[in-house]
């Protein structure tokens, strides 16, 4: 893009497995041509959206994504190779808290090699969104390490580990903000893509406890993004088909690319309308 180019702004919202449909949705991008200047992320989205805002093409994520997806022992390799793990260290043990998975630990073995350390030496400007516990706010992280800002966004309670960034409690970035358009700033376009999802079933089915959990939080965040639209809609708001995938079914990553394939279209060609149209006076 030149300098009379649109200024793209582009926030990834959380739902756990149903996020890996933004990368399906980032090739819009790389089929058109054109890169976002600010890419904001809460959970899963921010741990896509930094990789993106890396330099890496959605191709690449894509690969990168299936190699360590293939099977679960991939991943646990990529954990236990971490030389700095123990098993307290993997279950973050803590009196208080009890046993959590580590985030810190996931997102070293989930990123690709070779990212920059910090938030503010990635090439596209980048925001992960966290929630700070005690001030009960949205928390925006735009400098610092990477790997401590994404382990908070992802921080979802009772199943992954709290972090304390600058003594502030921080925890998952969907309780507060589970689509951060609003975080975006100095761009033209904004462009939204939200995994909340919904319950789906037969209704009168009674879910049992782990959807239960998961799902209800689900809703609590999809009244949130509405609540958030209503008030002040971006440019584009994407909705990929994913419903149907369970917030920790991580290893369906072939049957949500299928199901986002469409979302991808969807946005290349809103995006394109967008970019053609002559500018406003």
């Amino acid at each position: 893009m030149d300098q009379a180019s649109p200024r793209i702004g582009l926030a990834l919202g959380g739902g756990g497995a149903r996020g890996l449909a933004h990368i399906s949705v980032l090739e819009a991008f790389d089929d058109l041509g054109v890169r976002p200047t600010h890419i904001a992320g809460t959970s899963i989205g921010a741990l896509i959206g930094a990789i993106y805002a890396s330099g890496l093409s959605a191709a690449e994520i894509r690969e990168h994504a299936r190699e360590l997806l293939a099977n679960r022992r991939e991943l646990i390799r990529r954990i236990l190779a971490d030389p700095a793990v123990t098993f307290g260290q993997l279950l973050s043990l803590r009196p208080r808290l009890g046993a959590m998975i580590d985030g810190e630990l996931l997102v070293r073995a989930a990123l690709p090699d070779g990212l920059p350390d910090r938030i503010e030496d990635l090439p596209t400007r980048f925001t992960a969104v966290a929630t700070d516990f005690y001030r009960r706010t949205a928390h925006p992280l735009t400098q610092g390490p990477v790997v401590p800002a994404i382990a908070a966004s992802i921080a979802l309670p009772g199943l992954i580990a709290p972090r304390r960034i600058q003594g502030r409690v921080l925890i998952d970035g969907g309780v507060t903000d589970p689509l951060p358009f609003r975080q975006l700033d100095e761009v033209d376009i904004v462009i939204a893509v939200d995994v909340t999802g919904r319950p789906v079933g037969r209704p009168g089915r009674m879910p049992a406890l782990p959807e239960l959990v998961f799902r209800s939080s689900m809703i609590m965040q999809h009244l949130l993004v509405q609540a958030n639209i209503e008030r002040s809609p971006p440019d584009i708001l994407i909705r990929p088909d994913v419903d149907h995938i369970r917030v920790l079914e991580f290893l369906k990553l072939p049957e949500i690319e299928k199901a986002a394939a469409a979302a991808r279209e969807e946005l290349k060609r809103r995006l394109a309308d967008l970019l053609a149209a002559p500018p406003e006076r």
